[in-house]
């Protein structure tokens, strides 16, 4: 696996300080990119938190996410949470060590008592004496945030900076990819109240950090019922274990929704959304399929990163962004003059460079930075990177005649074997003779061969129409 030395610098460890105004909790931020450009300590806001409690043991819960791995846990590793300011609400995100649960806590307005909050992206400085004080906050006193260092810290160039330098996978930046494309195939399959998310949270099995079998879950009433097999309806629970950081918020939660995709009696695992609505603030963790699978791996940005003619949309659509906590395609696609189809693929080719992210809660995607070089998530992603050296290697060739106007049917030579790739039987991607495709019949996306087959049509045919 592919990884760079990540340096976090801060001007000091973020903390829980007792000040004049009481208490105070100061998020330390590095390496930030805000509408004015990349910041080295960016600050984002300062102002109350309207329920502390609440806030703490939700910000507790982002923490756990990021310092787990469901799989193979004991290879687990804190990394920092990223957040995001969007004008009316702060955003924290994380992934698990194993890439296989992302977390985010949506602060809204009602979270929030007081002060502006600015524009920008950056990480934050998550540290264990800080998690052990979140955990003693207790009661309503007063609770002010600071995001951000301390104005002194932005114009003071010889004060002591606190850096940590951590390993961070390719894979981590692709599951953010990743994870927006899944979640914008989700609808809402569940609504529970307060009683019955807690005794449904209660009730999951305790199988550890390891996370467990998954499980089916159908709507019954005002809770939810155990199902030994999918069903149109059904929301897949992939390692119930994987949930246990939901428990930190549970005795504050008033409301719980599932979300997931179409689910048919024949239906593998599937990825799930879980969202706990909070005074204030709302908690999502998405489960990838299995414990054992990442989300960086799951291919379903492959497609538009295969197609070059995405590249010049998403470049028109991103500076039309705009850092709003809501994009509407529909508008995009007015203002940009493009159909919604290829929006709808410039804004996944935005993702991979993590600059869109998407919120099942309220159906949209939203504007982030992530403080990252844009391209190394395509650069380095293996299916993409060999499809194109097999066409750079002339290794594609196509049978006239044969396929679809998207996929043809062609031979694929990959090194002692041809490979061929014809049009799916569901008239959706295509099917491959490779033992990758046999594995996974396109679960996880497109073999390196489909997507070979893809680009080389793509541009032979761009070169006809250019004649």
């Amino acid at each position: 696996m592919t990884s760079n030395l990540q340096a976090y610098a801060y001007a000091q460890p973020s903390a829980v300080r007792t000040t004049a105004r009481g208490t105070a909790l100061g998020l330390e931020t590095s390496g930030g990119v805000t509408p004015a450009g990349p910041v080295a300590r960016p600050h984002f806001y300062s102002g109350f938190l309207t329920r502390p409690q609440v806030a703490a043991a939700a910000l507790l819960a982002v923490a756990d996410v990021a310092g787990a791995r469901y799989y193979r846990p004991e290879l687990a590793r804190l990394r920092d949470p990223v957040v995001t300011a969007q004008g009316d609400r702060l955003r924290f995100e994380s992934f698990s060590g194993c890439c296989g649960v992302y977390a985010r806590l949506d602060v809204l307005g009602d979270g929030l008592d007081g002060g502006e909050v600015r524009h920008g992206t950056t990480n934050v400085d998550v540290n264990n004496p800080l998690r052990d004080a979140l955990a003693r906050i207790g009661g309503d006193d007063p609770l002010h945030l600071r995001v951000g260092p301390e104005e002194l810290a932005v114009t003071t160039l010889d004060g002591a900076v606190v850096e940590k330098k951590v390993p961070l996978p390719e894979r981590w930046l692709r599951g953010f990819a990743e994870t927006q494309v899944i979640s914008a195939a989700f609808d809402l399959r569940a609504e529970l109240g307060a009683a019955e998310t807690v005794r449904f949270l209660r009730g999951l099995p305790r199988t550890g950090r390891s996370g467990g079998a998954e499980q089916w879950l159908l709507p019954a009433g005002r809770g939810l019922r155990p199902t030994s097999r999918p069903a149109p309806g059904a929301v897949c629970l992939p390692g119930p274990g994987r949930l246990g950081a939901l428990l930190r918020v549970l005795r504050h939660a008033t409301g719980l929704r599932l979300y997931g995709p179409p689910a048919a009696p024949d239906s593998p695992p599937l990825a799930s959304g879980w969202e706990i609505d909070l005074p204030g603030m709302r908690l999502t963790l998405v489960l990838s399929p299995g414990v054992a699978r990442g989300f960086s791996g799951e291919g379903a940005v492959l497609e538009a990163l295969a197609g070059d003619d995405t590249a010049s949309d998403a470049e028109l659509l991103g500076v039309l962004l705009a850092w709003e906590p809501r994009i509407d395609p529909a508008e995009l696609a007015a203002a940009a003059g493009l159909t919604h189809d290829r929006v709808r693929a410039a804004l996944t080719r935005l993702g991979t460079a993590g600059r869109v992210g998407y919120d099942t809660a309220e159906a949209a995607y939203f504007h982030r930075e992530l403080p990252y070089d844009a391209d190394r998530a395509e650069r380095h992603n293996p299916r993409l990177v060999a499809a194109r050296a097999l066409v750079a290697e002339g290794a594609v060739t196509f049978h006239e005649g044969a396929g679809g106007p998207e996929t043809p049917v062609a031979s694929v030579r990959s090194g002692d074997h041809t490979h061929l790739v014809r049009p799916a039987a569901d008239g959706r991607g295509a099917s491959c003779t490779c033992p990758w495709w046999s594995d996974h019949r396109g679960r996880r996306g497109p073999c390196k061969h489909a997507l070979a087959v893809r680009i080389a049509h793509r541009r032979d045919r761009a070169s006809l129409e250019s004649r």
